[in-house]
């Protein structure tokens, strides 16, 4: 034992292990990570400086932690939030036009023991959460119509999306925070050709059915204001005969003598002072 203390070597090596030792029975936890510590790979006690809602930057449980070397294993869980892209996913709405989809989904790890027993670490849980997000994004998609991506309903489906997806991912520990569509198009090659033809003809048909019930009511209306104009010259013609042929000679005289088109020409008509037609321009006006 004496020989072994005085063996300089000796007593490096067993410095050089304790501190090796002591450094590897401490770590350090940021802000931006949660830790699980597994003790022969079973949790032991809760997470360290797990996510709560509101905590405030700074003061979290975030700092150092002791665990036994070679016996308790630390596995990290990011804190912040994370994402999951889908890309090019094929979609078949409810008025049957196939769309390719691009989206995203944005998620934190709430319970990280719950994490680390079901799937292991972060990648593991995109990777579970990349076929579920698929699942959900067809599934809601599929029954609303393509416009719809268009119009100010498309925050109820993302909504509707979400909702589905956070059903799915809830048994890993895992909070869905929003879901997007990046872009909605149509394939390219002769279903779009299709698709687009079939607009056209859904359009030209609307728009043709427009016309039509414009003329429709063109017609109505104006068969209403003839109804209504026979009315009231027939109770003018009642009230005073004499006036209503009076305003219907005046009617004639701007036609035949006021009235100028291209189409007619310059034709001169003579009449007698005594014709029939001129009687109320004889005597001022007066029978």
């Amino acid at each position: 034992m004496t020989s072994w203390l005085r063996n300089p070597i000796a007593l490096v090596s067993a410095a050089l292990l304790l501190v090796v030792l002591a450094i590897s029975s401490f770590s350090i936890v940021d802000e931006q990570h949660q830790a699980v510590i597994l003790r022969l790979e079973q949790p032991l006690g809760k997470p360290i400086n797990a996510y709560k809602p509101g905590e405030v930057y700074g003061r979290t449980g975030a700092g150092v932690i002791f665990h036994i070397p070679f016996v308790d294993r630390v596995v990290w869980v990011d804190k912040r939030v994370l994402d999951v892209d889908l890309t090019n996913q094929p979609v078949l709405s409810t008025d049957r036009l196939r769309l390719e989809v691009d989206a995203y989904a944005r998620f934190r790890v709430v319970d990280p023991l719950q994490m680390v027993v079901t799937v292991g670490t972060v990648d593991r849980v995109r990777d579970q959460l990349e076929p579920l997000f698929g699942s959900a994004l067809r599934n809601e998609l599929a029954k609303v119509p393509a416009s719809m991506l268009l119009s100010p309903e498309r925050g109820e489906v993302m909504d509707d999306i979400q909702a589905s997806l956070q059903r799915l991912a809830s048994q890993y520990g895992v909070e869905i925070v929003d879901v997007r569509i990046k872009h909605a198009d149509l394939p390219s090659g002769s279903p779009l050709t299709s698709a687009l033809d079939r607009m056209r003809t859904a359009r030209q048909q609307e728009a043709a059915t427009i016309e039509a019930q414009g003329l429709k009511d063109a017609q109505i209306i104006r068969a209403n204001a003839s109804a209504q104009a026979a009315q009231i010259y027939a109770a003018s013609f009642g009230k005073d005969p004499e006036f209503y042929n009076f305003y219907r000679a005046m009617q004639s005289y701007r036609t035949t003598f006021l009235a100028q088109t291209p189409q007619k020409g310059s034709t001169q008509i003579i009449l007698s002072p005594q014709n029939g037609y001129l009687r109320e321009f004889m005597n001022g006006g007066q029978r």
